[in-house]
């Protein structure tokens, strides 16, 4: 979290202090560093230099169009999984040619949209979804990609994991050669790369190395076939620290993916997600009370589970400290952070060492530029949140803060009523 230090003890934002933009802005908010963002896509695609690699950034993980730009200023294409998403990337300045759509449940609408937009790759995901395609693409022509799945334990939280047979993504890796076989020859398609991704938030090579080496393999006996495979989507998933993990370097999972894919001459797609920007953005929140109970501590703030849904979905933790640098020896206790709606799943975290803390002190909560802001809803009538952008000793407001008005008149009262 090196663009998010204290200067003087106060924390900021690459040049800017929290507070500045908490009195501005309000709070909670999230707030992003374009200097993290961009140190995040340049380490990776530095460890990639040496090989035919495009980085097509999961826009999934935080599709606010204004880090979606700065990645396609970066040069990086997007991995969408709906016609949403899509929208987004384009529009944020990702050129079609650079967009892959992955996704297990793609409509008609979807399907015929991404193709009227020439993206550069479907990557289908089953077979009703392969004939559907084909339909669509019957009179026009067009290569795609079969995700298949390798039966490979990420070992990653369950809700995350997408690569075991037990899971709903892609075409078993035991029917690939069929499936592929299926797809060739049906007018107007023509299967040209092999996809693969085996979860979200993996801090341990080993199966990604198992895998790839599946898909290498698959690859080889492909070509036997006659297919001409030239591509090979590698998907993404690489983890982040938020407490104590040890996630693998960009260097060695470019060793990995040369070790599993180097002879094969393919040109590669990979597509980082969390590893770019989870640790390049962080949620602020302020105090309401400081509440002592008969058994526990709970400091209630303004941000809540429907902003942050991660820890009452996951069981995630992230760190959390407070926005003025605690001064040395100050008593520390022992309090649950919770939000204020009316569930008790709507807790942060427990057991955190806290100073006393009093209305309005801030609180940031770090590691919370991935499936935050995009996971957010609307529950017990709460607004969305706004998003921040720094650049240096500047801030933008990248999505603003809706009305209550703005949210009301979403809803539209029955003809009778």
């Amino acid at each position: 979290m090196t663009a998010f230090d204290y200067r003087e003890g106060a924390l900021h934002a690459e040049g800017v202090a929290i507070t500045d933009i908490a009195t501005q802005v309000g709070t909670p908010f999230y707030c992003y560093s374009t200097a993290a963002l961009t140190e995040q896509y340049e380490a990776f695609a530095g460890a990639l230099s040496g090989q035919d690699a495009t980085i097509c950034y999961a826009v999934k993980a935080n599709s606010n169009q204004a880090v979606i730009r700065t990645f396609a200023d970066l040069g990086a294409g997007a991995d969408v999984v709906s016609e949403g998403e899509l929208r987004r990337a384009l529009a944020a300045g990702i050129p079609a040619d650079r967009i892959i759509f992955s996704g297990v449940g793609k409509s008609r609408d979807e399907l015929a949209y991404a193709l009227a937009q020439n993206i550069h790759k479907i990557n289908v995901e089953s077979e009703p979804e392969l004939l559907l395609l084909g339909e669509l693409a019957a009179d026009r022509g067009v290569e795609i990609g079969i995700r298949v799945n390798p039966d490979v334990d990420a070992k990653t939280h369950e809700k995350i994991s997408t690569g075991r047979a037990d899971n709903k993504f892609g075409i078993d890796i035991s029917r690939a050669r069929e499936i592929f076989a299926q797809a060739a020859a049906m007018p107007g398609i023509t299967p040209v790369s092999v996809a693969v991704h085996i979860g979200s938030q993996l801090t341990d090579l080993a199966p990604l190395r198992a895998a790839y080496a599946s898909v290498a393999e698959l690859v080889t006996a492909l070509r036997a076939d006659g297919h001409r495979i030239d591509t090979i989507d590698l998907g993404g998933g690489l983890g982040i620290r938020y407490r104590d993990e040890s996630p693998p370097s960009f260097a060695d999972y470019a060793a990995i993916v040369q070790e599993s894919t180097g002879n094969l001459g393919c040109r590669l797609f990979v597509e980082p997600g969390r590893s770019l920007v989870g640790n390049a953005g962080v949620l602020v929140t302020r105090v309401i009370f400081d509440k002592q109970g008969l058994a526990r501590r709970f400091v209630i703030v303004d941000a809540a589970m429907n902003d942050l849904v991660r820890p009452a979905m996951y069981e995630a933790y992230h760190g959390i400290r407070t926005v003025q640098e605690k001064a040395s020896g100050v008593v520390e206790s022992e309090a649950d952070i919770v939000g204020p709606i009316c569930e008790t799943g709507d807790t942060f975290a427990r057991d955190r060492h806290l100073p006393a803390l009093a209305p309005d002190d801030l609180l940031v909560f770090d590691s919370a530029g991935a499936y935050g802001a995009v996971m957010a809803g609307t529950y017990n009538t709460r607004l969305l949140i706004p998003e921040v952008l720094v650049k240096g000793s500047e801030f933008a407001v990248v999505r603003a803060r809706p009305t209550y008005d703005d949210l009301l008149k979403l809803d539209r009262l029955a003809k009778w009523q």
